[in-house]
């Protein structure tokens, strides 16, 4: 399906233990990888992974550069059936213990992978063990955010939480299989600003056509960031009204 998201990108400074993090914790295995001169993409997830679904992509840069995390990029969350059996059997793997289950109100939790990436765990009744739920990113101007997915890429909203100091509002193409992943904005009542860091990368959207895809994307009005030509034809990226940036890949 044209428009749904392919992948999320993080970048990591040790690239083998981030990898025996997510292998080892939440059962993933390497889909594919690309070595470059000066960097190497490894993608990730779940064995069973719904061919709809989002996958993890790590970026690890050669040159041994550190990472700033930023507050504008929030985290992935990851599916399973029971939040306090998934969270108590990472526990006695020696994962860090970030935020539990009951101090999340019983219906969620979070962990941290090797490099601070924040990673939550919420319950569904649906979709392969530890597949990628949601991204989650902070926006400042919730109209303008809602408004560039809507309109730049044809999402709907399919759900919002609406509490005294925030409401979260998840996006996802009309019609998208409930194994694909959702975008969920996150929007702060008191105006603050955020810094976006380095250490979160991007999120991949998926087209039948990249040229197309991306022509559409101009016609309404999309940040001509890297196009097409500039990334030799294999994919581009525009940037959405916070400034994250979002690929656009073929598959």
């Amino acid at each position: 399906m044209t428009g749904i998201v392919d992948h999320v990108m993080m970048r990591v400074e040790d690239l083998e233990a981030a990898t025996d993090w997510y292998g080892m914790h939440l059962g993933y295995e390497e889909k594919g990888r690309w070595e470059a001169d000066t960097f190497t993409n490894v993608f990730m997830g779940p064995a069973d992974v719904h061919e709809d679904g989002a996958l993890l992509e790590l970026t690890y840069n050669h040159d041994g550069r550190t990472y700033t995390m930023g507050d504008a990029w929030g985290h992935i969350a990851v599916r399973v059936d029971d939040v306090f059996d998934a969270y108590e059997r990472l526990m006695d793997e020696g994962v860090e213990d970030y935020r539990d289950p009951e101090s999340c109100g019983g219906s969620y939790a979070f962990v941290k992978d090797p490099d601070g990436h924040e990673v939550e765990i919420v319950e569904r009744d649906y979709g392969a063990r530890w597949s990628i739920d949601h991204t989650m990113l902070r926006v400042e101007d919730a109209d303008a955010a809602l408004g560039w997915y809507v309109r730049k890429l044809g999402y709907d909203e399919v759900g919002r939480w609406e509490a005294d100091t925030f409401a979260n509002y998840f996006l996802e193409p009309a019609d998208a299989h409930e194994e694909a992943m959702a975008v969920e904005l996150t929007y702060n009542y008191d105006g603050r600003t955020y810094e976006m860091g380095d250490a979160w990368g991007h999120l991949a959207v998926r087209a039948d056509d990249l040229h197309e895809f991306w022509e559409a994307l101009m016609e309404r009005e999309a940040e001509d960031y890297r196009d097409p030509a500039s990334c030799d034809d294999r994919y581009a990226f525009t940037k959405d009204a916070d400034g994250h940036e979002i690929e656009v890949v073929e598959r």
